[in-house]
């Protein structure tokens, strides 16, 4: 039985800027290939200096924030942000639904929207900025980009013992049970739409932090075209982490059950158009 489901369809969640809706703001300048996703919940203290960090990178890119309803108000203060700045989006959502269905809300939000490339990332500054670019590069010729924590010597500076148990545990799980020799459970990626059948998704049914090795496994095993990337990650500086022990535990329950899958049944990690597979 599949472990952390999603339980409703990514584009109903009580959005203000709906999946279907085209910001007018938009019609006054060419549509952007490129859209780099944020998923927020209670990230008002680094919302606004994200921003200003992306802007300076001078990309043709447009930004979404996919907030949960935070508590602390960072989805008001995203609108407030908007004003002027019509390469800004947000999508509301109604409360904390899970980092992983943040990012299937994001993607297919993405996708209704026409944009060919996607960049994920984090708020709280884990993932710099200044690294986007770099990841852009690296993405020449390939479906995924992954930004990696294992490529270096010393990658994790200032990390304590716990946080570094549980990241290289982690990771060391997903290369012994899935066979990936990618970092599998970060958040800072690239993804190339235009290759990337919006019906892939359909296959990942996590909607906690198990997203994103789930998701990568699903692309690995059908054939999607990997990268990486070497990356440092400083010790959190600027808010901190919402990963929980319920979370550890269900992570590791639907790693296992990946696992078990991929003997049993692999036909369920396939990517079929819907079409097809209705005249099956």
């Amino acid at each position: 039985m599949p472990i952390d489901c999603r339980t409703f369809p990514p584009q109903r969640q009580g959005n203000t800027d709906s999946m279907d809706m085209v910001n007018p703001h938009d019609k006054a300048r060419p549509q952007a290939e490129l859209l780099i996703m944020v998923p927020t919940y209670n990230e008002k203290d680094n919302a606004d200096r994200l921003i200003a960090e992306i802007r300076d990178l001078n990309l043709d890119a447009d930004l979404l924030f996919v907030d949960d309803n935070s508590p602390d108000g960072t989805g008001a203060m995203l609108e407030e942000l908007r004003v002027g700045y019509d390469r800004l989006h947000v999508l509301h959502r109604q409360g904390k639904l899970g980092v992983g269905s943040a990012h299937v809300a994001g993607i297919q939000w993405a996708y209704a929207h026409g944009y060919k490339k996607l960049l994920t990332m984090d708020c709280d500054f884990t993932h710099p900025p200044s690294r986007l670019p770099e990841l852009l590069a690296a993405a020449e010729g390939y479906d995924i980009v992954v930004a990696s924590r294992y490529l270096l010597k010393d990658s994790l500076p200032g990390w304590n013992i716990y946080r570094r148990t549980l990241t290289h545990g982690g990771h060391l799980m997903t290369r012994l049970l899935l066979k990936m020799p990618y970092d599998a459970t970060g958040g800072l990626r690239f993804y190339r739409l235009s290759s990337i059948p919006r019906y892939a998704w359909d296959a990942v049914l996590s909607t906690g932090y198990s997203f994103f090795f789930e998701s990568l496994y699903v692309l690995f095993v059908n054939g999607f075209k990997i990268n990486q990337i070497p990356i440092y990650l400083p010790a959190r500086t600027y808010g901190h982490s919402k990963m929980d022990i319920r979370e550890i535990k269900r992570s590791i329950m639907l790693l296992f059950s990946l696992y078990f899958e991929t003997w049993i049944n692999k036909k369920r990690f396939d990517i079929v158009e819907p079409t097809v597979a209705k005249r099956n």
